[in-house]
């Protein structure tokens, strides 16, 4: 378990911080990096660490997708607990290493509504869901892993931020969103981006499950 916490920790660090980076590299040097930028850095980060870290605790890396295994019965709720701990706490590290290399008035890359909340509520349940549902679909138990799971994931991850980043920062992940938040505030619309993912890996484990059934679920 210390190498699969290890693991998350490191994971989801390196998500946060290539990805918020990158957002917050686009806004300090007039438009560098661009939307389709930062989306690619997102999906490429999450390749990555798939490819990196996938055998070992399944590159979850996000909150709402240990929660998604969770629901789906390949974690256990002390296992869950544990990663979303881990999770938190990379994203936080990163953050705080953003602000020392790159200080400055910036967002620090955090997930803002783009118009009401209900819109940008909306748009963080369907791609979570479709997130939720890739992940499931091609992870074995409660790992995301194989040749081409990373690529898929990465994919899809960088899809939806091209769609959904102007409306809703297309997060899809509790830990993504609160971290920066805290060095960038306010924080008052983050309780979106903390629900709103968890619902859609719900409505994926469900949607999974009436396709294959649970049989497939281990």
């Amino acid at each position: 378990m210390k190498q699969r916490l290890l693991a998350e920790t490191i994971g989801t660090f390196f998500l946060v911080f290539a990805g918020t980076g990158a957002i917050v590299v686009n806004e300090t040097m007039t438009g560098v990096v661009t939307h389709v930028g930062i989306a690619i850095t997102f999906g490429l980060i999450v390749m990555a660490m798939i490819y990196s870290v996938g055998d070992v605790s399944g590159a979850h890396i996000n909150p709402a997708v240990s929660v998604g295994f969770l629901i789906a019965g390949r974690m256990t709720a002390t296992e869950t607990a544990a990663y979303v701990a881990a999770q938190f706490v990379g994203a936080i590290l990163a953050s705080g290493v953003i602000a020392l290399v790159l200080p400055g008035d910036h967002s620090f890359g955090a997930t803002i509504p783009s118009g009401d909340w209900q819109q940008a509520f909306g748009a963080e349940v369907v791609i979570s869901f479709m997130l939720m549902f890739v992940i499931i679909c091609v992870a074995v138990g409660a790992k995301e892993k194989g040749l081409m799971a990373g690529a898929a994931i990465g994919a899809t991850v960088a899809l939806a931020a091209l769609f959904a980043g102007p409306i809703s920062g297309a997060s899809m992940n509790p830990a993504r969103s609160v971290a920066p938040a805290l060095f960038a505030g306010p924080i008052s619309d983050q309780w979106i981006y903390l629900i709103a993912p968890v619902i859609g890996a719900a409505v994926a484990v469900a949607a999974y499950n009436g396709i294959y059934g649970r049989s497939r679920s281990v």
